[in-house]
């Protein structure tokens, strides 16, 4: 897929201030006040700035965290991995690999099969229902 590549003025007109501060700006919703962390619907969850598919709710668990939590992204190349060192902290960033996004990061203190925990701001997800 073809990268998406926009001025962040291009993306502050297209997104809301919330969208545009967490998915351009690397910024994070509160916990438990996204539309997707206890949303317990069946399909995918897609990039909220470009499209892109994400994750699978198959792949959707309850991490008790406030944020929406994965065990493993669609497929391998749907994200990116960053080191992360902001806050003191060292974590690792996930980003859309079609349009850069951020999207929340990554922890190895998921369930089995993956053991991870992909922690993902609800902001930058669209939901888009399995076809049955």
């Amino acid at each position: 897929m073809e990268k998406v590549k926009k001025s962040l003025e291009e993306w502050k007109e297209e997104l809301t201030p919330l969208e545009f501060e967490v998915c351009r700006l690397k910024g994070t919703e509160r916990a438990f006040s996204g539309e997707y962390y206890d949303f317990k619907g069946d399909g995918i969850y897609k990039c909220r700035c470009c499209g892109a598919a994400l994750f699978d709710s198959r792949d959707k668990y309850d991490s008790g965290t406030g944020w929406p939590s994965f065990c493993r992204p669609i497929t391998e190349d749907a994200i990116e991995e960053h080191e992360d060192r902001s806050y003191a902290m060292v974590r690792t960033e996930v980003t859309c690999a079609t349009c850069d996004a951020h999207l929340g990061h990554v922890f190895e203190d998921g369930p089995a099969p993956t053991g991870l925990r992909y922690c993902i701001n609800s902001v930058c997800l669209t939901f888009e229902p399995r076809e049955r």
